[in-house]
Formats: C-alpha cells, sequence, structure tokens
C-alpha cells in the first residue's frame, strides 16, 4: 500500500516495489512528497511510467541531508536491487567510466569500454551522476577533451574551460599537477586535496600571487560541492553499521543503515516493545543471524561484554563509536532523522483509524488474520502484527489447518483465531489493540464467536474485498468509510500483507508435497 501522507519534503530516496515486496524503481527527488505524489497526479504517463504504476504496490524511503546525496545513493540503490523499471542493461561493465587517457597531455572523456592506456573511473549505473563528477573535474582542472590537439587555441581555451597544452600555455609538469588533482577526486580523496590546495593558496596569497591564489580558491569551492556527496560515500576500507531509535509510546523503534566500504547500500527498520535492557537484547539477536561490522555506530556506550560478544562472533575485534561531532555523528543523525520522518508518519494512520473506528485508544498493535488454499487443498492460515503503524515480522505466525476438511473460510478463520488467542491467554501475553480479519460478515462472525468463547475483548473488524468495505459485529451494514480514506487504505496495507504471507505458506506447503511425491 502507498501512503503519500506519509512522505516528507524533503530530499532522499524512493522505491517502489510490487506485492512481493521486490523493488521495481528507484528514483531520487529533491522534494520526496511532491515527486512521487506526481506520479498519482499524472494521466499521459510514458509507456514504462504506466507499466510500473500498474505492477507499483508498495513504497519505501530514505532521507537524506542534500539533494547531491540522494544523487548517490540512488546509484548505490540501482547497483544494489537492479530494479526492472530502472535499466535495460544487465552488466554493469557495459556503463560508462570516466577516462583520463595516457597522453602527454592526458584527455578526459566517457569511455564505455575500460580498454587502453590511462585510467578508468566507474562504472557509473546512473548517467547523471557520472556526467556531473565529470562536468566538475573537467571545469575545475581545466583538462582537455578534444581526440585530437589542434595548432590554435579553440574555444573552451578563450573562456577559461581549458588550459591550452595545445599552445604552451600550461607546462608538462603543470598539467601533471592537474591531473594528479583529478585522479585525487575521482577516487574519492576530495578532503585531502581541499586541504593541500588550501595551504597552497594561502602561501600563493603571501606571496601576493593573488590571481594564482584566486584561481586555487575557485577550484576549492567547486571541490567543497563535490565533497557533500562524502557524506553517503566515504572513502573506508571496512564496513559500518549506523544505529539510531526512538522510545515512545513503551515502544522502541529503530533504524539500521548499513554502510558497505564507505557507501550507504540500505537501511532496516524494527518496532519491538520496550524493556529495559531493548538495546542490548536487539543487538544480541540481530548479530546473531547478522554478521556484525568492523565498526558500529551507535548513540550511546555498550557495554564491555556486549563488545565481546560483537567480536566474538565476529571473529575479530569490532570497534564501538558513539560520536560527539564530525561525519560520524552526522551520519548518526541522519538515522535518526530517517527514524522520525519514517515511523512517526505512521502514526496519522492510526489516529485517522482510531476515529473512523470510535476506538478507546490509539491501535498500536494490530493483528489481522488470513486464509489461502488451492481448489481446498494446503489450507493454510496468517497472522501479522502491525506495531506503531509498521509491520512487526518478529511476531507473525503461519498455521497449518488442522480442523477443516475442504474448503471452509469460516471454520478455518474460526480454527487461527481459537489458536492464537488460546495461545496468548496460556502465556499471559498482552492482547492486540484492535483485530482486523480479511472477508465479509461470514468471516467476522466466525471470529467474533470464538474470542467470544474466549472471553477476550478485542475489537474486531473485517474488510471484504472488491469494494473494500468494513464490517464490525452487531451491524448488517458496512461502516460508512470510502476505500480511498487514510483508515481504509491502512486497513488494506495490512491485509494485503496477510494475504502475501499466507500465499507464500501456501506455495511453501505445495513445493514441499511436490518433492516428497
Amino acid at each position: 500500500m502507498i501512503d503519500l501522507e506519509a512522505l516528507p519534503h524533503l530530499p532522499g530516496c524512493y522505491l517502489f516495489k510490487d506485492e512481493e515486496g521486490i523493488v521495481l524503481y528507484v528514483g531520487k527527488a529533491k522534494d520526496l512528497k511532491k515527486r512521487v505524489s506526481s506520479y498519482f497526479q499524472k494521466r499521459d504517463h510514458d509507456p514504462k511510467t504506466a507499466s510500473l504504476m500498474q505492477f507499483a504496490r508498495g513504497l519505501d524511503f530514505i532521507v537524506t541531508n542534500t539533494e547531491v546525496e540522494a544523487f548517490l545513493l540512488e546509484n548505490t540503490l540501482i547497483k544494489k536491487h537492479w530494479p526492472r523499471y530502472n535499466i535495460m542493461l544487465k552488466d554493469s561493465k557495459r556503463y560508462a567510466c570516466i577516462h583520463l587517457t595516457g597522453e602527454k597531455f592526458p584527455r578526459i572523456r566517457i569511455a564505455r569500454k575500460n580498454t587502453g592506456e590511462g585510467e578508468f573511473f566507474g562504472p557509473f549505473v546512473s548517467a547523471r551522476e557520472r556526467d556531473y563528477i565529470f562536468e566538475v573535474v573537467r571545469k575545475t582542472f581545466q583538462l582537455r577533451t578534444c581526440r585530437k590537439m589542434p595548432s590554435r587555441a579553440c574555444l573552451r581555451y578563450h573562456i577559461g574551460a581549458c588550459s591550452g597544452p595545445c599552445i604552451s600555455s600550461v607546462s608538462v609538469e603543470e598539467y601533471g599537477e592537474k591531473v594528479k588533482k583529478a585522479i585525487s577526486v575521482l577516487k574519492g580523496n576530495i578532503r585531502e586535496l581541499i586541504e593541500s590546495m588550501e595551504t597552497e593558496m594561502k602561501e600563493m596569497a603571501a606571496k601576493q600571487m593573488f590571481e594564482q591564489a584566486m584561481e586555487l580558491r575557485d577550484e576549492i569551492a567547486a571541490l567543497e560541492y563535490l565533497q557533500e556527496k562524502q557524506n553517503m560515500e566515504r572513502q573506508k576500507k571496512y564496513d559500518e553499521d549506523i544505529l539510531n531509535y526512538i522510545v515512545r509510546d513503551n515502544n522502541v523503534y529503530l533504524m539500521l543503515f548499513k554502510v558497505y566500504k564507505g557507501t550507504l547500500e540500505d537501511k532496516q527498520d524494527f518496532v519491538f516493545a520496550f524493556g529495559e535492557d531493548f538495546l542490548e537484547e536487539f543487538l544480541v539477536q540481530y548479530y546473531s543471524e547478522n554478521d556484525p561490522p568492523e565498526e558500529l555506530i551507535v548513540p550511546e556506550p555498550l557495554d564491555e561484554s556486549l563488545v565481546e560478544f560483537l567480536a566474538h562472533v565476529k571473529g575479530k575485534k569490532v570497534k564501538v563509536a558513539v560520536p560527539k561531532q564530525g561525519d560520524k555523528k552526522e551520519l548518526l543523525d541522519l538515522v535518526l532523522k530517517n527514524v522520525e520522518i519514517g515511523f512517526f508518519g505512521d502514526r496519522k494512520k492510526l489516529e485517522a483509524l482510531q476515529s473512523k473506528l470510535s476506538l478507546p485508544k490509539i491501535p498500536n498493535v494490530i493483528e489481522c488474520f488470513d486464509i489461502s488454499h488451492l481448489s481446498g487443498t494446503a489450507t493454510v492460515g496468517s497472522m501479522v502484527q502491525f506495531r506503531g503503524g509498521r509491520p512487526d515480522k518478529h511476531n507473525y505466525r503461519r498455521f497449518k489447518i488442522e480442523s477443516v476438511e475442504g474448503i471452509d473460510d469460516f471454520a478455518s478463520i474460526a480454527e487461527v483465531v481459537r489458536r492464537r488467542y488460546s495461545r496468548l491467554l496460556e502465556d499471559k501475553h498482552e492482547m492486540p489493540d484492535l483485530i482486523i480479519i480479511d472477508g465479509g460478515k461470514g468471516q467476522l462472525s466466525s471470529a467474533f464467536q470464538e474470542l467470544r468463547k474466549l472471553r477476550v475483548k478485542v475489537p474486531i473488524i473485517s474488510i471484504a474485498k472488491r469494494e473494500e468495505e468494513i464490517y464490525v459485529p452487531g451491524l448488517k451494514s458496512p461502516l460508512p468509510i470510502k476505500k480511498d480514506e487514510k483508515a481504509s487504505l491502512f486497513v488494506q496495507e495490512i491485509r494485503d500483507e496477510a494475504h502475501r504471507f499466507a500465499i507464500n505458506y501456501n506455495r511453501l506447503l505445495r513445493q514441499k508435497a511436490l518433492i516428497q511425491k
């Protein structure tokens, strides 16, 4: 389900996904809300975009600090997911590189193949990112682009875009220094280069070489703008995980940014109940199933025994950083910004649902049930849980129907509801704030009767397909909630997730049955 209201007016990247959660398209935007909304406002899409919107069922986004960062992140996400609507080529080697030739006065060019003398940088999936970097480097260091050096100066020299090696306006040594600086930038070592150029500029000014100092000043300004990219692509030889969270309404809303060799590649988000040692419990559970990074960036110090545990799992030392300033602190703050926007945009959906259903409190924990079968065979039930407006996959449950023969959705729903809440009662666990049943009045009645037998008093509704009508026990007619209202869209989102989860389990059982045959 795509909820435009959750999108912020901030730069970042957006990811359209299909019903299976597969990324279809990655885009970047100066204003996420305006850009994504435009897909739904425009009617005359080109064929590719029209096809994308036909299959798009979900949306994710990552907020960045600047548009330049979004530029880079878009490229990284495309390389990671290879979305079908972003690209046609499948071999990244066929994407263009930036090439500095091996000539006496090297020229800078775009190359489709990384063969020949000189140095190659790339390849770049995003032509926009490649062209931007190409233009900054070319203009900043006044590198030649001509295939064959002319016998007289061309227009590019006269407008200050080329240093003019063709007319000996620059020596081989001077031009070589420009090329070295260009290579440093293309390798990502911008900060070091800026520092050395600032020192050189001060020396020039001290010697009253003001024209040369001004040229260096302009070059530094161009490079500092390009350096914005390095908040998302810092040159590192090791991996980092950056974690931050917010505790609110007795829940923990946590995000984990995964940085590989200096490049932000993905984010993961989690919602779970607050406990005194929640961070330690999360880290132990997460890194028991995932390889710890070489550096973990967190907002608070960790116990030494936990750090030792991470090192044991990793097989070598894991550095834990709690930054107070600098680029690591900026990344930590960026994760926190994504927590605030990504999670608490969902609160509006919860408030809308509370209002439309006249619930006594915000439905922070919602559980939804669905039944799936194939012509009466391999009947299964699914239960998904949403916490704080987000899927809490740790609390998903699957049910293989045991007491029902043939096709009987009413009896199947009754069985899974009975099994779920009798177990919660037995284990003395808290009940959800709202129960949703996929189906009409019949399925709702069957589930409601089971709750009454168990003496479980939790608000329950059902949502019927086609018109997306919402029913409550005791009323013959559906509630007066339009299917395009925020509350209904949220219920549809939860129902669709339960349906997806049930179908996947059904397929798994059928595959196992075929293997056994």
